[in-house]
């Protein structure tokens, strides 16, 4: 009987520490930017979700197309159907990993260096970057910018606004993961 009990004790400890390795945002803001002589052109979502396995700095993230919110509705109404297709590709994700993960059990500051999938728009592509991780008492919390070019991911955009949206466009991450209390 003792000996079950302490193998379900070492079998519970295991899977927690296991669990503990997990960490999740619900809430991540993603945004990008355009910038050119005739407009600039920001969106912003504040619904990304992400989860980051601590032991193998493997990363997953994935927002909603149609949540992002622009200044004119237009431009919203635009992005969805004529740019994105929201209909047809609803998600935007990225599948990566963290290059040389500290241990997240101890508070700091660390720029890590990332390499992943971006599915934008139905056609994936590799990216490289660098995300600021900062540790504090339990929480993480991760920014990140980088530049995708729109043709890469066979984005369309008509003659008549070509000056409107630039080639490349600035994508901006910031999120705050807490640790999954399960797997």
């Amino acid at each position: 009987m003792i000996k079950k009990i302490s193998l379900m004790v070492l079998l519970l400890y295991t899977v927690q520490a296991q669990a503990q390795q997990l960490w999740s945002s619900q809430k991540a803001a993603v945004s990008f930017f355009s910038s050119t002589v005739m407009e600039d052109i920001e969106a912003k979502s504040a619904s990304g979700s992400s989860v980051l396995d601590g032991q193998t700095g493997t990363i997953v993230f994935k927002v909603a197309n149609t949540s992002f919110q622009f200044k004119k509705k237009l431009m919203q109404e635009h992005f969805n159907e004529n740019y994105m297709e929201s209909e047809k590709y609803p998600y935007t994700t990225f599948k990566g990993k963290l290059k040389d993960l500290p241990d997240l059990s101890k508070n700091g500051t660390y720029l890590l260096a990332f390499e992943g999938n971006l599915n934008l728009h139905g056609v994936t592509k590799v990216y490289q970057g660098n995300v600021n991780l900062v540790v504090a008492n339990g929480v993480l919390s991760a920014k990140s910018t980088f530049k995708i070019r729109i043709a890469d991911h066979e984005i369309k955009i008509p003659t008549l606004v070509f000056k409107n949206i630039a080639e490349y466009v600035e994508v901006r991450i910031v999120a705050q993961y807490l640790p999954k209390s399960s797997i």
